[in-house]
């Protein structure tokens, strides 16, 4: 998905300082500088919204639900080429999970 076209946005403008900048020392270069090289205030496309759904999804990355050793199971599993996939237990837990996630959003 493309949004905008690359003509339409402005290039960004790169700032070289020969002296090390303090606060104070950029509080003046900013006021000095022309208009043209200080960027406006952000464009409105870039306010982005979550819905229910993703807010939702947000919130249940940071859970610790993290199994370090089925993971080291899992990694010596295929390096043995003892893995096996079952695109079935795979495609109903797909399934599982969204119907969960539908039932979550709606309530």
């Amino acid at each position: 998905m493309k949004v905008g076209h690359p003509a339409d946005k402005t290039a960004p403008v790169a700032v070289k300082h020969s002296t090390p900048v303090t606060p104070d020392a950029a509080t003046s270069t900013i006021a000095s500088a022309p208009a043209s090289a200080i960027p406006s205030q952000a464009e409105s496309s870039t306010n982005v919204e979550l819905s229910s759904a993703a807010a939702s999804l947000n919130s249940q990355a940071s859970s610790p639900d993290f199994d370090a050793e089925k993971v080291a199971r899992i990694s010596q599993a295929i390096q043995d080429g003892s893995f096996k996939i079952d695109a079935h237990v795979i495609a109903d837990k797909l399934i599982g999970n969204a119907k969960e996630l539908l039932t979550k959003v709606q309530s």
